[in-house]
């Protein structure tokens, strides 16, 4: 046989093959570069939501509903139909026992749930207690209170001891929330999936210690995220990084801000390292992006409350 040299059109298809193959790879490596920034943005981010957040009031029977946490800001938000229902602050995992960060899911609720203490060093600092013992609802050993919803892997959300928990790092990898605000969200899962359970059973299980279980045919979704640099209407709230992962730093603040759409142009590193330095465990920086971009960040920023003084729960009022 002889070897043929290839016609211009054969050329001219092989080029395009080529430039259709190489502009594919492009668009996946962006996509996969997308997705992975994703997963670390906080849900009220502005990449996210297009710079507006959409609030609704709570709705029975529509099942289309999800949770979110951003562990930094301390903040779990219930969500209907793409809309933010209600949002609860919470107390999450020690350093030392870190919450997941990732995708979950809540197949069920369970009132007055028994406890059964992990095989972990921690159970030693609750006296008379041994992992794998069964610690009923009445027991005063049991550390979950009256609901607890299950999260997977031994991860739950459950009640706080009290309101000390609420922005803290308080427990082994669970989220904790204030009794009043877990039976709000608790009833709302319930009438949102129109789960059979009456409000007399429910009411009798809050004033008992007798187990009730609600089973969610459909699980639950929830986010739990790690953002401390989060642009969210135009405003950007920079929270302590309370698991030490490195995150505040001026490279991480201006490349956030940059892929917000923000004019960095006159934020210098000086500033930014005076930025960071001021947030303590209990405090958020917040300031407009406009100021920002107007060289004024530190002039018009503000140092505020990581949880508001006279407000344990944000929201719309039900």
């Amino acid at each position: 046989m002889f070897n043929r040299k290839p016609n211009h059109s054969q050329l001219l298809r092989v080029a395009k093959a080529t430039i259709f193959i190489s502009l594919l790879l492009a668009g996946s490596s962006r996509l996969h570069a997308q997705t992975a920034t994703d997963r670390s943005e906080s849900e009220r981010s502005d990449k996210l939501t297009g710079g507006h957040i959409e609030t609704a009031d709570f709705e029975p029977n529509q099942p289309d509903i999800r949770l979110t946490l951003n562990v930094p800001s301390f903040r779990l938000t219930l969500w209907q139909n793409s809309k933010e229902v209600k949002s609860y602050y919470v107390g999450v995992g020690m350093k030392a026992y870190p919450i997941y960060i990732g995708e979950r899911e809540a197949t069920e609720v369970i009132w007055n749930p028994a406890w059964i203490p992990p095989d972990s060093d921690w159970v030693s600092s609750h006296k008379g207690v041994r992992p794998g013992e069964v610690i009923k609802a009445s027991d005063p050993r049991n550390p979950l209170g009256k609901i607890k919803i299950p999260l997977g892997n031994s991860y739950l959300i459950h009640q706080a001891a009290g309101t000390n928990d609420v922005g803290n790092l308080v427990s082994h990898g669970c989220v904790r929330v204030l009794r009043s605000d877990l039976y709000d969200l608790a009833e709302k899962i319930i009438a949102a999936r129109a789960v059979p359970i009456s409000s007399k059973r429910i009411e009798a299980a809050k004033h008992s210690f007798k187990t009730l279980y609600a089973k969610l045919d459909d699980p639950l979704p929830v986010d739990i995220k790690y953002d401390t640099l989060v642009v969210e209407g135009g405003v950007l709230h920079i929270y302590a990084d309370v698991y030490d992962r490195g995150l505040n730093r001026a490279a991480s603040l201006r490349a956030e801000l940059l892929s917000s759409g923000v004019d960095v142009s006159k934020l210098d590193d000086k500033t930014i390292k005076k930025m960071l330095s001021q947030i303590t465990r209990r405090t958020q920086f917040v300031v407009d992006t406009r100021s920002i971009e107007q060289g004024r960040a530190l002039e018009e920023g503000q140092l505020l409350p990581l949880i508001p003084k006279k407000q344990k729960a944000v929201g719309r009022k039900q």
